[in-house]
């Protein structure tokens, strides 16, 4: 008889609870927090702007310590370390902040951007944290070059002139010399700035290279590199959505390594 009365009470209490539960609900006082995407959008983009703006001065910062011949590794590390958080927080909210930058931070938010998504993709790919953290920093580095090419040139709307070619093609060695000269880089940053351009069939530059002499870490960082620049705007140029620059890549596999362009695919999915 005990027993049955304490299942009778112990029915009741649940019975209760539940009563309880459901007017909670009805009442909008559920124990679990609803989440409201768009203000949860909001505040994944507020934090991704002030990421990258801080990001932006600091990069700035370390450019400009370069040509007084001190490479802040130091500073680029912590550069790199925010924006792998920001990346794999929310992939499409950070890439949409780094496509609004201005002319004038072009070269920056692009580092930046190919940073992040050379960080983003080695992890899909199981790299040890140490490399993705390098790979970030040569993410940061591998436009360096570029610092001695007027802004005139890097955003003219026209076509270019073949002494304008020469001078923009002429970055990755440029770059690489200054890297070389400022000491403490690893080689895998070195040879991400100066082969970035190259392409699996030998018609990059600046030194023509073929597949097989082609890492992986350079063609990581060559998908990720021309990734960005398509789906950004440029002065000559309006941005291509991710799926077609990806489509596109994906159809050129004499350029660009097809597995590479489909797990960068997987991050956007």
């Amino acid at each position: 008889m005990r027993a049955i009365l304490a299942t009778s009470a112990s029915h009741a209490l649940v019975n209760r609870q539940k009563s309880l539960i459901d007017v909670d609900g009805l009442l909008g006082l559920d124990a679990t927090p609803r989440v409201d995407p768009a203000c949860e959008e909001q505040r994944e983009t507020k934090r991704a702007i002030e990421v990258v703006a801080r990001a932006t001065v600091a990069l700035r910062d370390s450019f400009d310590a370069m040509r007084d011949g001190n490479l802040q590794l130091g500073k680029l590390g912590s550069v790199a370390d925010d924006l792998s958080d920001r990346i794999d927080a929310s992939p499409d909210i950070f890439l949409k902040v780094t496509r609004l930058k201005t002319k004038d931070e072009g070269t920056y938010v692009h580092s930046l951007a190919v940073s992040a998504l050379m960080m983003r993709l080695a992890r899909a790919l199981d790299y040890e944290e140490s490399a993705v953290h390098e790979l970030g920093v040569a993410g940061l580095l591998h436009d360096v070059g570029k610092l001695g090419i007027p802004n005139e040139i890097l955003n003219k709307t026209g076509v270019l002139d073949l002494e304008e070619k020469r001078l923009i093609r002429s970055h990755p060695d440029v770059g690489h010399r200054l890297l070389k000269e400022l000491g403490k880089v690893s080689e895998l940053t070195l040879d991400i700035c100066l082969y970035h351009h190259e392409t699996l069939d030998g018609s990059g530059y600046p030194a023509g290279l073929k597949a097989a002499r082609l890492t992986p870490e350079i063609r990581l960082a060559t998908v990720c590199d021309v990734f960005e620049a398509l789906t950004s705007a440029r002065a000559y140029k309006m941005p291509w959505e991710a799926r077609d620059a990806l489509k596109w890549m994906f159809d050129r596999g004499h350029l660009f390594d097809k597995k590479l362009v489909l797990r960068l695919a997987s991050v956007f999915s």
